[in-house]
């Protein structure tokens, strides 16, 4: 077809739709929710808060923070819930696939409607009751001990009730993580809402998305590196890269800059102390100054999921949850995200262009 657009290979700088929700500034490195720092509110704000400005619209007052809270435990003590986990148990132990379980029965059993035959409101109270679910899916056992979404989900991980530091830890990444444009798992969260399915539909594509090692498993990677680095981070570094492989943990598309995401963490980690820190910050050092070294006109710096990566071991999160504790994060940017694109009636299709054989007879 004649009419067709060429764009980049990844659609790297495509403009594919408008979004009020977050912005990121790659040149500057900076990004911000509906208008403020999303470092800032990773700093100061709890998680449930944050999670209000990302699907309804603004930060809540006291009384609206309580309101928000008390819908998100209705979601919890549905007496349907109970059951939907133990049926899921008994046949994955593995979190994102329980994850995507979870929320394909509970559509199910909800009888969720098509996002095109709901009302704002209705959308809206989809949104949080899926999301809701995450934290309880992903762990499918132990129990939290009321004190927040947070605290309860490292209460479920470990076993024990988790001190305020390693609370506002894990706060501070969840925030920080939440959303983050355009990224492959929300780009796909957003073509399937454009269709007009259920909101269970576009999160466990979302989720799907996620489960590659190319976007949301690199946290336990990036940890794995500093194990094998051992005590001789240079020799292991030097020999990574000479090998030409990818230093996980290290470099953005996006960023051109410093990761502010990684900035902020790198603060958290140091507040938490410890000699995987002091690890860490030896072998960002290293790596940085041998990837300046070979690439002078590129900078690569640590990105997200370095300093995530130690901050959750630090909290007492298995390597194995680290994916799914970014699902956890991410679930909320998906679903401000779904009820933004239910909005445009629109569907996003793209063309393809053919580069297969010429037609021949047959």
């Amino acid at each position: 077809m004649s009419d067709l657009i060429d764009v980049p290979r990844g659609l790297n700088g495509v403009v594919a739709a408008e979004t009020a929700i977050s912005d990121v500034n790659g040149e500057a490195g900076y990004y911000q929710y509906r208008g403020h720092s999303a470092v800032e509110l990773a700093r100061k704000r709890s998680f449930e808060d944050v999670w209000h400005l990302l699907v309804v619209g603004d930060l809540p007052d006291a009384a609206a923070s309580a309101a928000f809270a008390e819908r998100i435990a209705d979601t919890l003590t549905d007496p349907r819930m109970p059951e939907l986990l133990a049926a899921v148990a008994n046949h994955t132990d593995q979190p994102l696939a329980r994850l995507r379980a979870v929320w394909t029965l509970a559509a199910s059993v909800r009888r969720s409607a098509a996002l095109y035959d709901l009302g704002e409101e209705e959308r809206l109270g989809e949104a949080i009751a899926f999301a809701a679910m995450a934290p309880v899916a992903l762990v499918g056992e132990g129990s939290g001990g009321g004190g927040g979404v947070v605290a309860d989900y490292l209460e479920r991980v470990t076993g024990v009730a988790p001190d305020a530091a390693h609370e506002r830890a894990l706060s501070a990444y969840l925030i920080a993580a939440m959303d983050h444009g355009f990224n492959a798992s929300t780009f796909t969260a957003r073509v399937i809402a454009s269709t007009g399915a259920d909101m269970a539909s576009c999160l466990t594509g979302a989720v799907g998305a996620l489960s590659g090692p190319l976007h949301g498993g690199a946290p336990a990677r990036a940890l794995d590196s500093l194990d094998r680095a051992g005590d001789d981070p240079a020799r292991w570094i030097a020999g990574e890269l000479a090998a030409g492989r990818r230093l996980m943990g290290f470099g953005h598309a996006v960023y051109r800059t410093a990761d502010p995401r990684s900035e902020l963490l790198r603060e958290v980690a140091r507040g938490l102390g410890g000699d995987r820190v002091a690890e860490a910050l030896a072998f960002q050092a290293e790596a940085e100054r041998q990837l300046a070294a070979r690439r002078p006109d590129r900078p690569l710096h640590a990105n997200v999921e370095f300093y995530a990566a130690v901050v959750m071991e630090q909290c007492g999160i298995p390597r194995d949850l680290f994916t799914p504790t970014f699902a956890l994060a991410r679930t909320i940017g998906w679903t401000a995200h779904v009820l933004e694109q239910a909005r445009d009636p629109k569907i996003i299709r793209p063309s393809a262009r053919y580069v297969g054989p010429a037609v021949r007879a047959v």
